[in-house]
């Protein structure tokens, strides 16, 4: 595994060639059609599927990650929104009729979807080709240009990338940019009509303030506290190997992992126990041999999260399973903490890591108190049997998306649309929203017979009551 960044440098010399270069191409791109769209998009399934070894080699460089993991959750999710596209995007972009109002009788209206023009796709490190590779899908169905910037903390994942988009595109139609903050911060400063960034809410503050200086829109994929509930009448068995499963994928560092655990107190030493078994049961007495198990990116989030633990346990936690940690793999063992306060380090921003931390409740509105107190989640996990605490939950809380009685898979069905809210994020994509995130819906209206002179100028007492028997009654 490597740990290396990625070390190449764009000065902004080149940066102004490609921006210039997309901006000469957008408008011949917005009069392109669905089938020519999706000609492009053929190639990137194609070579997704050609190299699949080298995306596996990739994967496993950057975060030594088992091949399934890879496939499941890198190629697999850009391939099924591809094939999602492919059957809808043609009607996605016919113009969209809408009612005319009496009051405009002779007149017509249509919606006209039109390619925000240029746009910029800055990637994060955790899904490192998922999550550049799926808005460029939309970007381009939509029939924008695209820069995209890898993250530089998996540069085998960069590499990747790059040798796709200089293979599949021309570009003055899809770039590719390299570098660290810095090169982000000179890309942001650029007048793209839309940004799409995915990372931290630090971050993401950041690309917002800097598209505001020239008004162009964002699109922020962030994360937060996702809360996971288990009460007292979910099978606590199966919630507990699917929360495993879901928490210690990626080593957990997906941004819509659960982050802590809220459990009813009934059942909460049951549900420990069920937990310890679950690890056992998928990584293994020893979680460190475990082929399954990724590890943290690099050296500086492994120390944070090891801070994060070290902290929590000197405040009066306990480790409850795992807490093993080694620096020279950046390894921590699935880790789950009991005793855990609301004011503690650890409660207080999103973990990213394969650390879990476990508090309990006695009341449904207590639960509810807890995710209450904190920014809104970008997902939220119930398990729970009760139709009514499934309401109740979702009813009193508010949340990107919420999964009962299952973990993650939202983002796998490409007709639910992914985002956040406030603090975890700002608009949507994947699917039909995918689309519409990068392009204009123009309203169009035409008349065609008729029309509205009877109400201009000189007015005069026929006209004013004409007026105000349009007003009244239309």
């Amino acid at each position: 595994m490597s740990n290396d960044l990625t070390t190449v440098t764009v000065d902004d010399k080149v940066i102004d060639r490609l921006f210039l270069a997309q901006q000469n191409t957008a408008t011949l791109l917005a009069k392109t059609t669905a089938r020519q769209r999706l000609a492009k998009l053929k190639k990137i399934e194609h070579y997704l599927l050609n190299h699949e070894a080298e995306l596996i080699a990739a994967l496993r460089k950057d975060f030594g990650k088992h091949p399934v993991e890879t496939l499941v959750s890198e190629s697999a999710v850009v391939l099924t929104q591809i094939r999602h596209v492919r059957k809808h995007l043609a009607d996605w972009m016919r113009p969209k009729r809408v009612k005319t109002p009496l009051s405009l009788t002779g007149t017509r209206s249509y919606l006209h979807y039109e390619p925000v023009g240029q746009v910029l796709i800055i990637a994060p490190w955790n899904y490192p080709v998922n999550l550049a590779l799926y808005p460029l899908v939309y970007a381009i169905a939509a029939g924008c240009t695209v820069i995209l910037k890898p993250s530089e903390f998996t540069p085998a994942a960069a590499g990747f990338i790059r040798n796709l988009v200089e293979s599949v595109f021309d570009e003055k139609e899809v770039a590719i940019v390299e570098g660290d903050g810095d090169v982000a911060a000179k890309l942001t400063s650029k007048p793209f009509n839309h940004i799409f960034f995915t990372g931290s809410p630090q971050v993401g503050k950041l690309v917002m303030k800097a598209a505001s200086q020239n008004l162009a829109g964002v699109t922020l994929e962030l994360g937060g506290k996702s809360p996971a509930i288990i009460d007292a009448t979910a099978n606590l068995k199966v919630a507990a190997e699917r929360t495993v499963w879901a928490k210690y994928f990626n080593c957990g560092q997906t941004c819509i992992a659960p982050d802590y655990l809220l459990v009813e107190e009934k059942v909460a030493d049951d549900f420990k126990v069920a937990y310890l078994n679950a690890i056992k049961k998928l990584y293994g007495s020893d979680p460190k041999k475990s082929g399954d198990l990724a590890r943290v990116v690099n050296e500086k989030h492994f120390n944070r999260i090891k801070d994060l633990l070290d902290k929590a346990i000197e405040d009066g936690a306990t480790v409850a399973a795992g807490g093993q940690t080694d620096s020279k793999e950046n390894y921590i063992a699935p880790t789950l903490v009991d005793r855990v306060t609301e004011d503690m380090d650890i409660m207080q921003e999103e973990i990213f890591g394969p650390v879990m931390p476990l508090l309990t409740f006695k009341t449904r509105q207590e639960a509810v108190a807890v995710i209450n107190r904190r920014p809104k989640p970008l997902s939220m996990y119930i398990n729970s049997k009760s139709r009514e605490a499934q309401h109740y939950f979702i009813n009193n809380t508010r949340a990107g998306s919420t999964l009962i009685n299952e973990y993650l898979l939202s983002f796998s069905n490409p007709n639910l649309p992914m985002g956040g809210s406030n603090h975890s994020g700002l608009g949507k994509s994947l699917g039909h929203e995918g689309f519409l995130e990068f392009t204009n819906a123009r309203s169009v209206l035409k008349r065609n017979f008729l029309d509205l002179s009877m109400l201009y100028p000189p007015y005069d007492m026929q006209k004013t009551k004409l007026a105000k028997f349009l007003y009244k009654y239309l």
